[in-house]
């Protein structure tokens, strides 16, 4: 065999493999049984009202809040709200715990306040002692004999 010929069967041979590639490549592809469905159609929402956020910095604190803290940690927060009044504590970490294992505490709210002390009084009311507590004194009968 000369040259000539070597290379028409080698240009033959290429043309026959590449045909089936060639052939695949201009049909139009066909839809698969598996494809997807097209997305829907987006709708415009409307625009809403901007979040009333207030951002404080942390010694701006609103009058009915105040916080109690020990080195640096918040022990109690007291609320003032109304005519009401609750505690808020962090739980207790004991033992290994890691900070947010701990079961959370609900808020303690103050029922009633006793004072022990001496009553707060009017300007110009009369000062009463311990032995006169608006009682009328007890009586005395006289024993008969």
């Amino acid at each position: 065999m000369n040259k000539s010929q070597v290379w028409q069967l080698l240009a033959a041979g290429i043309v026959s493999l590449a045909t089936p590639l060639l052939v695949n490549a201009q049909q139009a592809p066909q839809p698969s049984r598996n494809a997807a469905p097209p997305p829907p159609e987006l709708q415009k929402l409307e625009e809403g009202e901007a979040p009333a956020v207030t951002i404080r910095k942390p010694g701006d604190e609103p009058a009915g809040i105040s916080q109690k803290r020990e080195q640096g940690r918040v022990t109690e927060v007291k609320v003032e709200s109304g005519g009401s009044t609750y505690y808020v504590k962090p739980g207790s970490q004991a033992g290994t715990l890691q900070p947010g294992d701990s079961i959370p505490r609900g808020a303690q709210w103050q029922i009633k306040e006793f004072d022990l002390g001496q009553k707060a009084r009017k300007p110009g009311e009369a000062v009463q002692s311990d032995s006169d507590a608006g009682l009328p004194p007890p009586t005395v009968e006289p024993s008969k004999n």
